[in-house]
């Protein structure tokens, strides 16, 4: 079955981690091991390559670019994630993740979606059987992760020429824009309310990933057009604020917008301490991001508003993983899970790709 994941980091595995993804995950993994890598804690256990989206009929992916500006005082540094010392830089650097995609393009190992003819292209070429996936190009809708690179509003209409067509305003730390993840629970600033407007004016999907509670409702109430939230799990399941509350899930079902099903261990778990629990040992398989879903379904009385985000390659490999999945490729044993839980087949194909879809007719106008 067709399958979207709508939270993917592939330029800053490529750039960042320095990673080959149109090699296999084995290949990268071995090579990483051999050079005795150990800058980041999934070195030698990543999950995600090119190879293996298409062996897992991953056939379109929301791929972000990341870069953040670390002002001084923000928690960035104590979190042990990169932040740029100027908005210039920030941008710069996310330039370099563009051109990564766009090298990718050019290989025919990926091509972007940012209209309706371009989604319905794509579609055909992954709804025929007789082309191995092997050879198909990966869709990848462009999106960014922190609107930090953002210099100011001209660069946000570049961005835009670019292709980018969604956009989470916060990241972790203190923003430009807006507060975001380990924060001290603020909002939006006041560039960052003008950002919600632009965004509305040139038709984006607003992400609400990684934004505060604060931030969040402030979201709600100024923004007017698509809202998603890409990889993002429930809070009633697994305390803790980079959850969502259930009238945080409800706001966004009543936008008729999609919450993505993230599979990073900890969101998963609410015991599961980053670099000493054992997903195998503490018993987290692939049926706990059911019981996600199965909460949003309850809150919406359907299954139109859940799918995937996995962000599988979001600085954790196997070690912060669901212990029944090696790679990506494994997203498709999610089919008989669900069928297991009671999903009926249509259910099971709005999860897979037909609730993203959805949005982004609505958002295309088709």
């Amino acid at each position: 079955m067709f399958i979207i994941d709508a939270h993917l980091d592939l330029a800053t595995n490529a750039i960042t981690l320095n990673r080959d993804l149109t090699q296999p995950v084995q290949s990268i993994r071995d090579k990483e091991i051999k050079m005795g890598w150990d800058d980041t804690q999934d070195r030698g256990k990543g999950t995600v390559a090119l190879p293996e989206i298409r062996k897992g009929n991953i056939g379109l992916v929301v791929a972000t670019i990341i870069s953040r500006y670390a002002k001084e005082g923000n928690p960035l540094a104590t979190l042990k994630l990169p932040g740029w010392h100027s908005p210039e830089q920030a941008y710069a650097y996310g330039q370099a993740q563009l051109a990564w995609y766009k090298v990718m393009e050019e290989k025919g190992e990926m091509v972007q979606i940012s209209n309706a003819q371009q989604l319905l292209n794509h579609l055909a070429i992954w709804a025929d059987d007789s082309v191995s996936n092997s050879i198909k190009p990966v869709g990848y809708i462009l999106s960014l992760e922190g609107a930090d690179s953002i210099i100011n509003f001209n660069y946000l209409e570049r961005y835009y020429e670019s292709g980018l067509r969604a956009l989470g305003p916060a990241h972790f730390g203190p923003g430009r824009y807006a507060a975001g993840t380990h924060s001290d629970g603020s909002g939006f600033t006041k560039i960052g309310r003008e950002l919600l407007q632009k965004m509305d004016a040139l038709n984006m999907i607003l992400d609400a990933t990684h934004l505060t509670d604060t931030g969040f409702f402030e979201a709600m109430d100024l923004f007017k057009g698509p809202v998603w939230a890409s990889h993002q799990n429930c809070r009633a399941l697994v305390e803790g604020e980079r959850q969502f509350s259930d009238d945080q899930l409800k706001q966004i079902i009543e936008r008729d917008g999609v919450i993505g099903g993230a599979l990073d261990t900890w969101m998963l778990h609410p015991s599961f301490e980053m670099a000493k629990s054992n997903p195998r040992e503490m018993g987290i398989n692939l049926e706990k991001l059911v019981d996600h879903f199965d909460h949003i379904c309850q809150l919406a009385g359907n299954s139109c508003h859940i799918g995937f985000g996995s962000d599988l390659d979001g600085l954790f490999g196997t070690e912060q993983t669901p212990y029944d999945m090696d790679t990506i490729a494994d997203m498709g044993k999610f089919g008989g899970i669900l069928s297991k839980r009671g999903y009926a087949q249509k259910d099971i194909e709005n999860i897979f790709s037909g609730n993203w879809l959805r949005m982004m007719g609505k958002l295309w106008g088709e």
